[in-house]
């Protein structure tokens, strides 16, 4: 059984999130990725850093326990625009932002309109528009053909029939994807953290989110993402960037782009990890943190 710190409803914007906190010093917000998931995918892998920092837990509206917003639409403006009214409903004045996968998004959109409200940036194993969102889509349908034909020569047959990606069926093909795709060691495919009991998705969501069919083509609030590549070189707080040597969807050669447009960011490589660094790479991630956090 995985133990949380306390959580309470905190009124954003019209609605209620649902916000953990636990630790004292410095505030660090944990951006959860998804974009349907809940703050679970990020605890308690960070709960090491408790003796140091204040860290923030949150849910997005209409994930994990938050509400959704009045009119049940979510978008990416609108997280954008959560996180900024988190921060000042709980009184920081300026705050670390840790953003993960999806998160790393958000925390991009965020330390960019609000450079002066974030102290310290981590992008940990993110995208930087629609296009590399496209292209991790591409890896994995390459990985599973080459990796698992039967597997691939099934999914050909379901998109022939105009089966879309939101489809059981076809949800039930690419799950191959997930050990073979997002893990240095595929024996970590399934910690109790981050297994679908603990950490339920809303699928729905995810879809509306995304698009219908995903797994081809984006669509959703995905297709109309910003390219933040021109503007990360305006990144003016320090920025960690970190990214995972097997991470077979978001692959080096993607993440590459992040080193070129902001070359005053510190740029970390990862050996040993996936997509989830915090699962998989904890006693190399854990000390970089604390280090480029207290520098």
């Amino acid at each position: 059984m995985i133990h949380h710190p306390p959580g309470q409803f905190v009124e954003v914007r019209g609605k209620r999130l649902w916000v953990e906190r636990e630790g004292r010093g410095e505030p660090l917000v944990l951006l959860t990725g998804g974009p349907a998931d809940s703050h679970f995918l990020m605890h308690p892998a960070f709960s090491p850093l408790a003796d140091q920092f204040e860290l923030i837990y949150v849910d997005y509206a209409g994930r994990g326990r938050s509400e959704p917003p009045v009119d049940g639409k979510v978008t990416f403006e609108s997280d954008v625009a959560d996180l900024e009214g988190l921060r000042e409903a709980l009184g920081f004045e300026r705050w670390n932002v840790y953003g993960f996968s999806y998160g790393g998004l958000l925390a991009q959109a965020h330390a960019l309109a609000h450079p002066t409200r974030v102290a310290r940036l981590v992008l940990a194993n993110t995208l930087h528009s629609p296009e590399m969102w496209q292209l991790n889509h591409a890896n994995i349908a390459r990985e599973i053909e080459f990796q698992f034909p039967e597997v691939w020569e099934r999914i050909l047959e379901l998109k022939a029939e105009g089966v879309p990606s939101s489809d059981p069926r076809m949800r039930a093909c690419f799950a191959v994807h997930r050990p073979l795709i997002r893990f240095f060691d595929a024996s970590r495919a399934a910690p109790p953290d981050l297994s679908e009991e603990v950490n339920p998705r809303d699928m729905d969501l995810y879809f509306r989110f995304c698009g219908a069919d995903i797994d081809w083509i984006i669509g959703g609030e995905v297709a109309r993402l910003p390219d933040f590549r021109p503007r990360l070189k305006e990144l003016a707080m320090p920025t960690l960037i970190l990214a995972g040597r097997y991470d077979r969807a978001l692959y080096p050669k993607l993440q590459m782009d992040f080193k070129r447009c902001a070359p005053q960011a510190r740029f970390v490589m990862l050996e040993r990890s996936g997509s989830f660094a915090h699962v998989e790479e904890p006693d190399t991630l854990l000390p970089l943190l604390r280090d480029f956090l207290t520098a």
